[in-house]
């Protein structure tokens, strides 16, 4: 019962129990608040790659000192899982710390490029996700490895199709290899591999015979009439005397001439001592210089020269004297320019 001897006292008692409650509250915004504040004031997102050897020191040091990651870093209890993730304008400490947390991570977009070798490849994987190229390389070259998927190493970058894929940054090399092998599945689908059985050659000799013309022309236009001159070679029984092959077989790919010592190189890739096709792609070939083979213009040209104007595109010929002229007239202007 409140008397009024008491009121003094349930007065002091309250204003405690206030002061207490105030306090608490304050020290639950001084605490909480930090949790919902940003941690990316800037325009653009902040992304960050964590890798196996990671800690949370070194990923403080990947992104820059953000704002609150002081907080953040305390707030984990582990270092986050591997992967790609971004913090977005305007996310808290604790949006990021849930997607760090949970890995949730950002996909990339990788572009599988036109290289002439397999430890290129193998260099570009290893810059664009969590891989070792060292590693990739050895089993690129392992024949083992190969004949599983239905390769040689000689024929597996007719695996590659050369496009976008959105995938995780930390991929392992198993689920990225069964990614390629389902993009190229879809990729010959029943018009190409009808093109290519009407051609008489197989999915890894039109990517092989397209790798040729792509390293012959970057003249998307005329691609397709380069893939009729080396099919019809090809028909008769000619050999390719194709200069790219002779160009990968001596691995040197700064040659900007080939001379006669280049053409007896021993190598079954020196298509002017081999006739048909070389073991296999000599490049990556982009998706038009694939398709270029499988819808090639039919005509009765046997040779090619590239044009003495360096326009890029080429100089047919139906007989082996017209490319005799077209072939003196390059060679002068090469000499003109000193191209050695």
């Amino acid at each position: 019962m409140i008397t009024q001897e008491n009121v003094p006292t349930m007065k002091k008692f309250f204003s405690v129990l206030a002061v207490i409650i105030l306090s608490l509250v304050a020290i639950s915004v001084w605490y909480v608040s930090p949790i919902y504040s940003s941690m990316n004031d800037t325009d653009a997102p902040i992304g960050v790659y964590v890798d196996a050897d990671d800690t949370q020191d070194s990923i403080y040091i990947k992104i820059g000192s953000p704002r609150r990651w002081d907080l953040l870093r305390r707030v984990l209890e582990a270092k986050p899982r591997t992967g790609y993730y971004t913090i977005l304008q305007g996310e808290t400490v604790l949006d990021v710390y849930r997607r760090f947390r949970n890995g949730l991570q950002t996909p990339i977009n990788l572009t599988i490029p036109q290289v002439r070798t397999m430890d290129m490849l193998a260099g570009y994987l290893s810059r664009k996700l969590m891989m070792d190229s060292t590693s990739l390389s050895n089993s690129f070259r392992d024949t083992l490895f190969c004949s599983r998927l239905g390769y040689t190493p000689q024929t597996l970058p007719a695996l590659f199709i050369p496009n976008t894929y959105q995938m995780w940054w930390n991929i392992s090399m198993d689920k990225f290899i069964l990614r390629m092998q389902k993009e190229n599945a879809a990729f010959w689908n029943k018009e190409r591999s009808a093109l290519a059985h009407k051609i008489g050659l197989t999915h890894e000799e039109v990517i092989t015979l397209a790798s040729i013309v792509a390293e012959e022309t970057a003249y998307v236009p005329e691609m397709p009439k380069v893939a009729g001159m080396y099919i019809r070679r090809l028909q008769i029984g000619m050999p390719l005397q194709a200069d790219p092959t002779v160009k990968f077989a001596t691995g040197d790919f700064s040659l900007r001439r080939i001379y006669n010592k280049h053409l007896e190189i021993e190598s079954p890739y020196n298509t002017y001592k081999n006739k048909g096709l070389p073991p296999g792609p000599i490049c990556i070939p982009s998706v038009k210089a694939i398709d270029a083979v499988l819808n090639h213009e039919q005509h009765g040209y046997l040779y090619m020269c590239a044009k003495e104007d360096f326009s890029g595109s080429h100089n047919f010929a139906r007989t082996y004297s017209e490319h005799l002229a077209n072939a003196r007239r390059y060679v002068q202007a090469l000499n003109k320019r000193g191209i050695k």
